[in-house]
């Protein structure tokens, strides 16, 4: 392959045909946004469906990494291909997000059946909200139908995209009570399975009832599912498989009662009005410019118009 092509459709064609360098490139692509994103958009969209996304959060040192490839590690042990997301909102996409994750995942990254990448999205206009899900597509498009989807803490941002997984796993770890009272309320909505980690650790009975605790006074709707609790202790590889058991429970409950097609479809719902806003938003920039913008704003600082009438005006010609 060109080192510099740039054209999408040829290297979307490379990427199904397993060009591990060409799906890179579209994988930048999507977080840079723009009309290329758009293309590969609308090449993947149409080739997924198919991919199965687990989401693992927890604040940071929590081993998501580790916990990550242990999955991984059990996944391959059956022969079932993978591709890995690690979210890091806070990095721009250079050495620092890309070493880190696969240095702790580096015994897979030779594996041809593992694909990891690393996402601080650095133009997209959407964020990550919408470069995730766009990610994820193409993954799917071109055969990976287990999709981990890791972040780096319990932000709003990392909770929101670890939420958009189809199971979400929360790791947390012995004696991490304190952090779990701050965060619960994120945490609680979207936790499919709770994982405590590195649970050979002091206090890992504590926190386990600490969490039965906050799922009994819990007013969030689970519906029949009560999320597990599963003790891991990733760097050993134990309770890795149990972990994948209920992950499989769980998948097949919300197959099952349709609650995996509602979330699916809400879903889309979302990110097609989280586009249709972004759209706007970027409209907006643009009509905010000009002989008539800057008329306005003098306006506005002389106060001979208040703000509201002023982008009222500004306005009119868009609604007209």
């Amino acid at each position: 392959m060109n080192r510099r092509e740039r054209n999408p459709e040829v290297l979307f064609q490379l990427a199904l045909d397993g060009d591990r360098s060409a799906l890179a490139r579209l994988l930048s692509m999507i977080e840079q946004g723009g009309d290329a994103a758009r293309v590969v958009g609308r090449l993947s969209y149409p080739r997924g469906g198919h991919a199965y996304t687990v989401g693992l959060t927890g604040a940071p040192g929590a081993g998501k990494s580790t916990l990550t490839s242990a999955i991984i590690g059990h996944l391959r042990k059956a022969d079932i291909e993978v591709a890995v997301l690690a979210i890091d909102p806070s990095s721009p996409f250079t050495g620092g997000a890309i070493l880190g994750d696969r240095v702790r995942m580096q015994d897979h990254a030779t594996d041809p059946g593992v694909f990891i990448r690393s996402m601080a999205t650095r133009g997209h206009l959407g964020g990550l909200s919408l470069a995730t899900p766009e990610a994820i597509r193409l993954l799917d498009a071109i055969g990976r139908h287990w999709v981990l989807v890791e972040t780096v803490g319990v932000g709003q941002v990392e909770v929101e995209v670890a939420g958009k997984a189809d199971t979400t796993v929360v790791v947390v770890n012995p004696g991490w009570g304190d952090s779990v009272q701050a965060n619960k309320a994120g945490l609680m909505e979207i936790a499919d399975v709770f994982v405590i980690n590195k649970a050979d650790r002091k206090g890992a009975d504590e926190t386990r009832r600490d969490l039965e605790q906050m799922l009994d006074l819990s007013d969030i709707p689970h519906g029949e599912w009560r999320p597990p609790i599963v003790a891991t202790v990733a760097s050993a590889g134990q309770g890795v498989d149990e972990l994948w058991d209920v992950v499989g429970q769980h998948r097949d409950f919300i197959v099952a009662n349709g609650e995996l097609e509602r979330r699916r479809r809400f879903r889309l719902r979302e990110e097609l009005r989280e586009i249709v806003a972004r759209r706007l938003e970027q409209k907006a920039r643009e009509i905010c410019t000009g002989d008539r913008w800057d008329q306005l704003t003098d306006g506005v600082v002389q106060r001979t118009i208040d703000p509201w009438s002023a982008a009222d005006e500004m306005l009119n010609p868009v609604s007209a």
